[in-house]
């Protein structure tokens, strides 16, 4: 009977012994693939964005979230492999950067959870079924907002009072340029503006651009969304001078020498996109999350910009802008 106690209580020490051992085992710490075609420079007011965002839920990378940094610098080619590389390391989920990023980050994986920060069209670029359903392992945020183009042409036109000819630079292999470029056409008509639409599928294209721009008596120009050309926003405002032509921005450029910006607030997109990183680390899944639409924007005027293209900016549209720089 002694030994039976015995063996009882060794037993029970044992038990005591080894149950706070498995209350110690770490936790699994979550790792994010964060993949862009862009440049880390390009990224980090949307980057430090990302990470703020986690900070707010209660994420803090290095200790309790870690983040794998994938930047193609602007080469699209790039994207495939390393979207394949963040496969490879068994991300949790992927936060996308853009389309361009999104669709090689789709054709690597369809279990990890895609969170796209930033789409300008996801129905029509195929990546999710509908807005309140996204249907499969893609969700996300959108950049959708129809009124943009008219609102910056109706810009230009108010510091560029005589506008009747505007440049559109697209790039057709770039998701949803089509769409945009429809838009602005459609926003052009109403204004009675004529467009001028120019292709830049490589940064060889841009000088191309500006010169055949102004051959063509452009009173201004319309940069619409372009992934190519986004690493390299002070070239693109160098020209902007050079030719002395007024453009507008979607975002970005302003703060490189780009006279005027109108759309949606991008670093705030990707402080949002934690909390969809915070949702699916709790169980949820992409599928059921519906894909958000913008609710910030911005409007940035460069006065520096405008002075060296000899361009005076009314007063009434100074007022309304949310930054002015000196």
């Amino acid at each position: 009977m002694e030994k039976k106690v015995t063996v009882l209580i060794l037993c029970a020490m044992l038990f005591a012994l080894c149950h706070p051992v498995e209350a110690q085992q770490p936790k699994k710490v979550p790792r994010i693939g964060y993949l862009t075609a862009a440049s880390a420079s390009a990224m980090v007011p949307r980057a430090n964005a990302f990470r703020q965002g986690l900070r707010e839920l209660g994420y803090v990378e290095g200790k309790n979230i870690v983040i794998e940094y994938q930047y193609a610098d602007g080469k699209l080619d790039r994207l495939p492999a390393l979207a394949a590389e963040l496969v490879r390391l068994n991300v949790d989920i992927i936060v996308s950067g853009g389309p361009a990023a999104t669709r090689p980050a789709r054709e690597a994986t369809s279990t990890i959870p895609i969170i796209m920060a930033q789409d300008g069209d996801p129905v029509g670029n195929g990546f999710v079924a509908s807005l309140a359903q996204p249907g499969g392992n893609i969700t996300g945020l959108s950049t959708v907002a129809p009124e943009m183009s008219g609102k910056r042409l109706e810009l230009l036109k108010e510091i560029i009072p005589k506008l009747s000819r505007v440049a559109v630079f697209g790039n057709s292999s770039d998701p949803g340029n089509a769409r945009v470029l429809k838009e602005t056409e459609l926003a052009a008509a109403a204004f009675g503006l004529k467009v001028q639409y120019l292709e830049v599928v490589s940064l060889a294209d841009i000088e191309t651009a500006f010169r055949l721009a102004s051959k063509g008596r452009a009173d201004a120009v319309l940069l619409l969304p372009n992934p190519i050309l986004t690493p390299h926003r002070a070239l693109v405002a160098d020209l902007a001078v050079k030719s002395r032509l007024p453009v507008i921005y979607d975002t970005q450029y302003v703060e490189a020498g780009g006279l005027m910006t109108y759309g949606v607030n991008l670093p705030d997109l990707d402080r949002r996109a934690a909390t969809y990183v915070d949702k699916i680390l709790k169980g949820a899944k992409p599928a059921e999350l519906p894909v958000e639409q913008p609710k910030k924007f911005e409007f940035i005027i460069n006065l520096k910009a405008a002075k060296q293209i000899g361009l005076t900016i009314p007063p009434n549209v100074l007022a309304r802008a949310d930054k002015v720089i000196k």
